[in-house]
């Protein structure tokens, strides 16, 4: 989600608890260390949002982009991040059938 002025609110105020293609490549981006974990990104312009993306899939690629291929460390890592992202989005509503409604 962005502001009127094309920069980004930061995952802490995102739509859904976080749960968006921008929230998802930060929580990435955490798991990897490519930006520290107390980075939100809030007010990054979408350009900035793009090489985070393709630093995160640089990182995705050496694991095939799965997640049980990760090594043990960042797989329990992902598993914490991603697992506390889904808890906090759940307590604010979101149920994700919306990235599922147009696969019926």
């Amino acid at each position: 989600m962005l502001k009127s002025n094309n920069k980004y609110v930061g995952i802490n105020n995102d739509i859904n608890g976080g749960m968006t293609s921008i929230g998802k490549i930060i929580r990435d981006a955490w798991v990897f260390g490519v930006i520290p974990e107390t980075q939100s990104c809030e007010g990054w312009e979408l350009a900035r949002i793009d090489d985070l993306l393709r630093k995160v899939e640089d990182e995705w690629d050496k694991y095939g982009f799965i997640v049980s291929n990760l090594p043990k460390e960042l797989f329990l890592k992902h598993k914490e991040i991603h697992g506390a992202a889904f808890k906090k989005a759940k307590l604010s509503g979101w149920s994700g059938e919306q990235e599922t409604l147009n696969e019926i």
